[in-house]
């Protein structure tokens, strides 16, 4: 009878194992690079909650739309503004239905945690050629990379682009940028205040007034291509409560 039961047991076990196993799905999810400590945690406690995983690929918002667009393998789109998800969403390769902005951030302006550099009140005003001084400001690549993006509008709004643009090490994402700066090939770098955070070789000098750039806004949304019983529990997961304090624990805003 011990025996039986012993059996019954295990035979139990293994239809339990076995439909997790079954059932257990990975969802892909291409994310903006700031996103990237952020995602890598909640993946983990969707996980511990769902028995589900995600696969998490960083990259500019730019050069991860254009390899969706060449056919690469993803479920979710994340991006780090507006513009890169209305070209998605154009050229049908997201679901609009699925859309939501999540996310805010701010534009800070960094240094060497050892720079001479101290705090600047920063304003249209702010002279960032000479604060750069012989060498550049490292940030994303202004025609493409959302963080460079923002940092030439408030360059243009300020009157400053013409003067600053020679200086710009455009780079092709933020996280790239805030490398220059730690390793001190770079005197100043603008990058979001969620990537200054993680990092202790910056220092933050100063923070842009929201006035001088579009606001920075992190949309989400699945792609066409994507099965809805994959994606969608993720995008919900992302809304809940628990997923919005790790966001916030990273200094993102929360829309």
């Amino acid at each position: 009878m011990a025996g039986t039961r012993l059996i019954a047991a295990l035979f139990g076990a293994f239809l339990t194992c076995f439909a997790l196993s079954v059932s257990a799905a990975e969802v892909r999810v291409f994310a903006a690079a700031s996103l990237t400590n952020a995602l890598n945690d909640i993946g983990k406690l969707y996980t511990e909650r769902t028995g589900n995983t995600m696969v998490g690929t960083y990259a500019a918002s730019s050069a991860l739309a254009r390899q969706v667009e060449q056919g690469a393998p993803a479920d979710i789109f994340a991006s780090a503004d507006l513009k890169w998800m209305d070209y998605m969403t154009e050229h049908k390769l997201v679901d609009p239905q699925s859309r939501f902005n999540l996310l805010g951030n701010t534009l800070v302006l960094i240094a060497p945690v050892n720079s001479k550099l101290g705090a600047v009140d920063l304003t249209d005003k702010t002279d960032f050629a000479a604060l750069a001084g012989d060498g550049h400001i490292a940030t994303g690549n202004p025609d493409s990379v959302p963080v460079g993006l923002y940092f030439k509008q408030a360059m243009e709004r300020s009157g400053q682009w013409g003067k600053v643009a020679p200086k710009v090490a455009g780079t092709d994402s933020v996280r790239a940028a805030l490398v220059l700066v730690e390793r001190d090939e770079a005197p100043i770098g603008v990058v979001y205040a969620t990537d200054a955070a993680v990092s202790p070789k910056v220092k933050v000098i100063g923070v842009f007034p929201a006035t001088l750039h579009d606001p920075i806004v992190y949309p989400f949304a699945a792609l066409t291509s994507a099965k809805p019983d994959i994606s969608q529990p993720f995008l919900d997961f992302l809304r809940t409560p628990e997923a919005k304090g790790v966001f916030a624990r990273y200094g993102f805003k929360i829309n």
